[in-house]
């Protein structure tokens, strides 16, 4: 029996699976525009490739369900799925119904996630192991990305912008800007947070306990605002009139802005010189064209709300922090709010020679602050390189020894998919795939084992020493979604093109 997506699959994930694990390759995108990208991320590959059939399709919501859950695993989880279609097309080719072959993938995924269950560890009653181990993670996290050679860097980058979000897990409040120019080793982190504008010409550059007015308001005087609108006068001095009046209504705008008892004004529309210079006179910092993530992310931070109306001051809500002033990062200016209202927000600043780097980086980071979150929120570890496959390998033939034939040719079919995986990885890394997972799985016959392959030094060594260890929810939701996603191709026996 044939697979109707089969063909497609093995296309897509043999393109994918070259940039899977430490030593995997990077893939070049280029867009009609000429637009350059380079990533080795499985979600960022498939939004990129615009090759429509229905397993990209398939294989592109997957991904991006991964990606938006845990934020890393994407490549993993294509491969999966693509091994167990192939190991289930081979079953049914020795004649196993199709609803055999799905009842052992349950099978053997529910005895998985029991495995993976006994062999997690937790420090969090050690506050010192605990921090040791999401340091870990991180750098596990950060092994097979662009950013490798400074993993220990930006591994504590990361780490410390989830610190500080003090407990909320809202990521929206790390904002990362890239900026190309030096070495990725120039890259920063800032507590609080930085507004890619300038501080005006003759205004104040650093302001104390800062009570912020964020607006969404027309504060200029010189064209009508309803379009293909005119304005017909008599005279010079009837369109002076107009002017007078325009001019009244900005500043009684103004007044009513001065009296919400602010001192930095931030417009995302533009400010004219004559009320920007009567704000300044009256003590007002104004920042205008404000862009619309960072104001949207600075209100969060701040405490604020957008408002277009100052009739009613009480129900404004201003933002607060302890010190807006403008720095220099590399040759631009920036304008920096540190000790927020929102307090835990950071502001990551990643350099490199290019955009592309940058972009990428950018990328890593935010799997490494995903896979972070997730740890701290469902902190239970497991060990990485390889060791918890092994682990399911092991249990998952000898369970095989103990059931009837034709449930054990399927459970057995699901453990070659995971070795196929774990071989995939080696080989990507330039090894013996048949003989390291031959040698990791003898290391694993012994159960309390925590050998795993390094592919850096290409020897078996303990996990914990290395320190490569993995959030077990990552492992879970790559197990299950790749089960599911894989029976619903299996599913399938026939398409057709809908017209309608």
């Amino acid at each position: 029996m044939k697979v109707p997506l089969a063909k497609d699959l093995e296309k897509i994930v043999e393109f994918l699976q070259t940039s899977l694990g430490p030593k995997g390759m990077d893939k070049l995108l280029i867009d009609k525009n000429g637009n350059m990208k380079i990533t080795n991320d499985g979600a960022t590959i498939l939004k990129s490739v615009k090759y429509d059939s229905i397993a990209s399709i398939i294989l592109r919501d997957v991904c991006n369900v991964q990606d938006d859950e845990i934020g890393d695993g994407t490549t993993s989880i294509c491969c999966l799925i693509k091994e167990l279609v192939f190991e289930a097309q081979k079953l049914l080719n020795r004649g196993l119904h199709l609803q055999t072959i799905i009842k052992g993938f349950r099978i053997a995924a529910n005895l998985t996630l029991k495995i993976i269950d006994k062999n997690c560890f937790c420090n969090t009653k050690n506050i010192r192991s605990f921090l040791a181990n999401l340091l870990d993670i991180a750098r596990t996290s950060l092994n097979s990305k662009i950013i490798f050679s400074n993993r220990e860097y930006f591994s504590r980058i990361a780490l410390k912008a989830i610190l500080n979000l003090k407990g909320s897990m809202d990521i929206n409040r790390i904002q990362i800007l890239k900026k190309p120019g030096g070495t990725l080793k120039d890259s920063f982190i800032e507590d609080g947070f930085i507004l890619e504008k300038k501080i005006g010409i003759g205004q104040i550059k650093r302001i104390i306990g800062a009570k912020i007015l964020i607006a969404n308001t027309s504060l200029d005087f010189d064209k009508i605002k309803i379009h293909n609108a005119k304005v017909k006068v008599k005279s010079l001095s009837k369109l002076a009139q107009i002017e007078v009046r325009e001019q009244k209504k900005i500043l009684d705008k103004c007044r009513k802005i001065i009296s919400h008892g602010i001192n930095v004004l931030i417009n995302r529309q533009l400010i004219y010189n004559y009320p920007e210079r009567f704000l300044n006179d009256n003590g007002v910092l104004t920042i205008e064209h404000a862009d619309f993530d960072g104001i949207e992310r600075l209100a969060l931070v701040t405490g604020a709300e957008i408002v277009s109306t100052f009739d009613e001051p009480s129900k404004v809500k201003l933002g607060k922090c302890k010190v807006v002033e403008e720095i220099m990062v590399g040759k631009e200016t920036m304008i920096r709010f540190s000790g927020c209202y929102n307090k835990g927000t950071s502001t990551i600043v990643l350099r490199g020679s290019n955009e592309q780097i940058t972009a990428e980086a950018e990328r890593s980071l935010h799997d490494a602050l995903c896979v972070l979150v997730q740890s701290i929120q469902t902190p239970s570890f497991v060990y990485g390189g390889g060791c918890m496959d092994a682990k399911i390998i092991v249990s998952l033939e000898k369970y095989c020894e103990t059931i009837e034939a034709k449930e054990s040719l399927v459970i057995r079919a699901f453990s070659t998919s995971i070795k196929n995986v774990i071989k995939i990885i080696f080989e990507n890394a330039g090894l013996d795939s048949n003989d390291k997972l031959l040698s990791l799985i003898d290391c694993h016959k012994n159960q309390e084992s925590d050998a795993c392959l390094d592919v850096h030094s290409e020897k078996i060594l303990s996990a914990q020493k290395i320190g490569l260890i993995e959030c077990s929810k990552l492992k879970i939701h790559t197990i299950l979604s790749a089960v599911e996603t894989a029976e619903m191709i299996l599913r399938i026996d026939k398409m057709f093109l809908n017209e309608n």
